[in-house]
């Protein structure tokens, strides 16, 4: 299974991103804090001229219009394969880069730059302006607000989004408290792959929504809360995508390709293709999976789980006939 990408879009006004951040909370990434994962300050450690009160959240997307519109190249970095392995190994771990496909995930592979640092170094200082994302490979950081610390980082952290999400100065000071190893992406690659695509991906998928005959009913920003919280994934010919008697805790929309239903007394009881949907059974009467599922061809779906399904299309979905 592949997961998949994000497309290139201008970049979304205020309105829509608070739109989206009270929708999807499931799938926002509450930027309110210094560093990813970090448990860093609360917006009452901010500095004052941290502009606080924009959010965004990232999500995957599957209909990519091309990463590289308006003539941008990403400036690649040439790595040996033992660092391309290194990479590997923690890039899975970094919360905004869940979600994206292969190609986002090359591009960002190929641009990230190995840094090595001593302890003791300031990577960033507080105020200053800020055009990289840092990822911690090894080594570990302390985080300060105001002069005072406020959090520390190990390996698998990330930190350095918040100023080029927010178009904000640094809002704190980041030190080495041992010899480290980072990796650093820029800032335009950061914004073209995981803020300018979040535009890009709101349309297409309400545009698909919108052909889903159980969802014609809904308004535009109603399919448009579904679109920012679901995500792509790809399963090649003869894949199973659920098995009957599983647990259950995601609903699929299928976006192309051929399934097939089956269930264990019956062998093959259906059919789908796009537009159709599955899933819904187990996440409605919280039951085990009431039929198997598999790709035919090449099946390209989109997903919701369970949370976001009940919240946004609970009284929407109707069970389907003769399939999970």
């Amino acid at each position: 299974m592949v997961a998949s990408a994000l497309g290139v879009a201008s970049r979304p006004a205020p309105d829509e991103l608070r739109e989206r951040d009270e929708s999807t909370n499931e799938n926002s990434h509450e930027l309110d804090q210094v560093g990813s994962h970090l448990g860093a300050p609360t917006d009452r450690s901010l500095p004052s001229n941290f502009n606080k009160n924009r959010r965004t959240s990232v999500s995957g997307e599957s209909l990519n219009p091309g990463i590289y519109n308006n003539g941008w190249r990403p400036k690649k970095i040439v790595k040996t394969s033992e660092q391309i392995e290194r990479l590997n190994k923690i890039i899975g771990q970094i919360f905004l880069f869940r979600g994206l496909d292969e190609e986002a995930m090359t591009t960002i592979l190929s641009v990230l730059e190995e840094k090595r640092l001593a302890a003791n170094v300031t990577i960033i200082q507080q105020g200053d302006e800020g055009e990289t994302f840092y990822i911690i490979e090894s080594g570990t950081f302390d985080f300060y607000v105001n002069g005072e610390k406020v959090s520390s980082s190990g390996p698998g952290g990330s930190f350095g989004e918040l100023a080029l999400m927010y178009n904000s100065l640094r809002a704190a000071t980041v030190i080495s408290t041992s010899p480290a190893v980072l990796w650093m992406l820029d800032g335009t690659t950061f914004r073209r792959i995981l803020m300018e695509r979040t535009a890009s991906k709101r349309s297409m998928y309400e545009k698909f929504l919108r052909e889903v005959p159980v969802l014609t009913r809904l308004t535009f920003w109603e399919r448009a809360k579904i679109a920012d919280a679901l995500k792509s994934m790809t399963f090649e010919s003869g894949e199973e995508i659920v098995k009957e008697g599983d647990a259950g805790d995601t609903f699929y929309l299928i976006e192309s390709g051929e399934a097939e239903v089956f269930k264990a007394s019956e062998g093959m009881v259906k059919k789908l293709s796009k537009g159709d949907y599955f899933g819904e059974l187990a996440l409605l009467n919280d039951a085990p999976r009431a039929a198997t599922v598999k790709a035919k061809t090449r099946l390209q779906v989109v997903t919701l789980d369970k949370n976001g399904f009940r919240r946004m299309l609970g009284n929407v979905v109707p069970p389907s006939v003769s399939m999970e």
